[in-house]
């Protein structure tokens, strides 16, 4: 006779109990014999389950993260549609949606999922006794707080003003730091885009106070959060609240550097790598990639970046965009991650080049990106040589012959516009472009691909932001 779990309790702890064992060794998932019923309580009585919930809000996160990458990037002017279909973001490339587009449901349903089970597991280790030592449940609760801020930032930048305008003044999100299981539990206000803010910045303190300096193997230090990954995102929350100097405190912890090459020098290493493509195809757990979602065959991404992107994807490089731009020349080794289709002549992203079922890393930090936010903040706070010096070092590694014409770096306000090119070029693909066209209260480009158009939003219009989907606004009756 076959042993069937049964699982007690309401369906927001069946779901919790069902995440540890999916994300368990093997052995924990076919114990079954000796334990075939589990208690709401159970899962924190064993270490391996206790793990198993960790592992399982990371898997949480990956869900809808192409989507997310998808999104944040198409609604800027880098990426051509070439298909209609509003299940693969034709209304976000159009800036057309609506409180039922499916990606506008889709993230926020993800990020709330994540976030109630990171909720979860921050709430059963706190009464859980005897079980691990504190230094581990510690860090199991940073882990959990690291990613509750992910999902906070990345709701919050699409689907709430930008900080900049009044200074987080306006609404915000539900800001859920409980599960949303008791009765009632979905019904919450919305609080203020500072008071997100303020949660994400505290949940990313405590973070880098109690996560492990690092782990024992490089692909654990690239899909764990350590303590360089708090810090890293950090650098991002920062440099989107405007809060420049900020983010120069919190880049300096890891790159004390003041001229090239640039590294940290405690904890995980995180450094550049010699070849930019080395972390998108020959090895995803270099230092460069302070932190990445795992895929594999048996683990395949449900919404693939290299199906968006590669030759025959739904969008193509926009020839007008960022791949015409002078700053990205010939020369650079990152047109090697690009790929012409020889039956329509288009140009692709190949950061993605895996074939299906696409187990490239989905890469959230790269170290890149924070040399990208020190400079910036550097030359907004009048650091020129200090900025150059961080943006020559992104640049040049794909292109050493490169020189800066005088006039990008001949003024702060130059050469942070420079700087804004490089991360077109740099992140293209990795879900950037359109949170900095918001962070810096600048317009969504109008677009045209052939009978597909897509309208200008600029920073006062509706459609700016993402709207509430609409099953938040039915199931939660305080909004």
């Amino acid at each position: 006779m076959n042993n069937i779990l049964t699982i007690k309790g309401p369906k927001w702890i069946s779901a919790l109990l069902l995440l540890a064992l999916l994300s368990c060794n093997k052995d924990n998932v076919l114990d079954t014999a000796s334990q075939s019923q589990l208690s709401s309580a159970d899962v924190f009585k064993s270490p391996k389950r206790i793990e198993g919930l960790v592992n399982g809000i990371y898997k949480t996160v990956k869900t809808e993260a192409g989507k997310l990458f998808l999104n944040k990037d198409i609604r800027g002017e880098d990426f051509i549609n070439q298909t209609n279909n509003a299940f693969t973001g034709f209304d976000g490339w159009a800036n057309n949606y609506s409180g039922s587009s499916a990606d506008v449901e889709a993230i926020w349903d993800s990020a709330y999922s994540s976030i109630n089970s990171s909720n979860m597991l921050i709430a059963g280790l706190l009464t859980s006794t005897g079980v691990i030592s504190d230094s581990v449940k510690n860090q199991y609760t940073a882990e959990a707080r690291f990613l509750r801020a992910y999902n906070y930032f990345s709701l919050v930048t699409l689907y709430a003003r930008p900080f900049v305008e009044d200074n987080g003044a306006s609404r915000g999100l539900p800001l859920r730091l409980v599960s949303d299981a008791s009765v009632g539990g979905k019904n919450l206000a919305r609080s203020t885009v500072a008071e997100v803010y303020a949660q994400i910045i505290a949940d990313l303190d405590f973070a880098e106070k109690n996560l492990p300096l690092t782990y024992s193997t490089a692909d654990l230090n690239t899909t764990r959060a350590h303590r360089n990954t708090a810090i890293a995102l950090k650098t991002r929350v920062y440099l989107n609240m405007g809060q420049f100097a900020n983010v120069i405190t919190e880049a300096v912890k890891i790159v004390p550097q003041t001229s090239a090459p640039f590294s940290a020098t405690s904890g995980v290493t995180n450094a550049l790598q010699s070849n930019v493509q080395t972390p998108f195809s020959t090895n995803y757990t270099t230092t460069e990639s302070i932190f990445s979602l795992p895929v594999t065959a048996a683990d395949p991404p449900t919404n693939p970046l290299g199906g968006y992107y590669n030759v025959n994807g739904d969008f193509s490089l926009n020839t007008t965009g960022i791949l015409g731009d002078a700053q990205w020349a010939t020369s650079d080794a990152r047109r090697n991650m690009t790929r012409v289709n020889s039956t329509n002549g288009q140009y692709f992203l190949m950061k993605y080049a895996k074939p299906s079922p696409y187990v490239d890393y989905i890469p959230v930090i790269r170290y890149s990106e924070v040399l990208l936010n020190y400079g910036e903040a550097a030359a907004q706070q009048g650091n020129t040589s200090l900025s150059i010096a961080l943006l020559e070092a992104v640049h040049l590694r794909s292109d050493p012959a490169y020189t800066f014409p005088s006039g990008a770096t001949a003024s702060p306000e130059a050469l942070v516009a420079t700087i804004w090119k490089e991360r077109r070029i740099e992140l293209l693909g990795e879900g950037f472009r359109s949170n900095d066209l918001l962070r810096n209260l600048l317009a969504l480009p109008a677009k045209s691909s052939g009978s597909f158009q897509a309208r200008q939003v600029n920073p006062s219009d509706n459609g700016y932001i993402f709207p509430l989907p609409n099953g938040e606004i039915i199931s939660n009756k305080l909004l």
